[in-house]
């Protein structure tokens, strides 16, 4: 066998044995995370409940997007919380990305998509691919914490659990 055919061959190999997502891909993500006002307590939890990661914000956080089984891509559940607003909770999801779709296609074939790309985390993409909580407004309780005032808020910016209390001035 000459030289030539021994590295087409290899190479050829090499292709069959791997997916365009498996190659191109990575098996994490870097989530950026931030909040406005800041230094707001962050719950990371995956699909089967376990705590992931728990700091404040802002912080970026390495997420993997497989859990290494066949077809096992993962999801995440963010929740941001601080003292005095409503708990934001972001779902975080995994869908096929561009590389595994159409680079498949073209180069991996049925091997990149049904085995290779499926048991690596590279086929996914987490999206939201940011998060970036923004509290708005501060709740209250009651009108004491605003010494008798009275606050102008949008509807949506009331929690369901408080607007039974609310009264309608005309």
């Amino acid at each position: 066998m000459s030289k030539h055919r021994f590295i087409a061959s290899l190479l050829l190999s090499t292709s069959l044995l791997s997916g365009c997502a498996t190659i191109v891909g990575e098996s994490t993500q870097t989530l950026p995370i931030m909040s406005s006002p800041s230094d707001a307590r962050i719950l990371i939890t995956d699909e089967k409940g376990m705590q992931i990661f728990k700091g404040l914000t802002p912080t970026s956080v390495v997420l993997q997007k497989s859990d290494g089984s066949y077809w096992g891509k993962k999801s995440f559940t963010v929740e941001i919380s601080k003292e005095g607003y409503e708990t934001q909770v972001i779902p975080v999801t995994a869908s096929a990305n561009g590389w595994y779709i159409a680079g498949n296609l073209f180069f991996g074939g049925l091997i990149g998509y049904f085995i290779v790309d499926p048991l690596n985390g590279g086929m996914y993409t987490l999206s939201p691919e940011h998060v970036n909580a923004n509290f708005g407004n501060k709740l209250t309780e009651n009108n004491e914490d605003l010494d008798k005032s009275i606050s102008i808020v949008l509807l949506e910016d009331v929690p369901e659990s408080m607007r039974k209390d609310m009264k309608k001035i005309n």
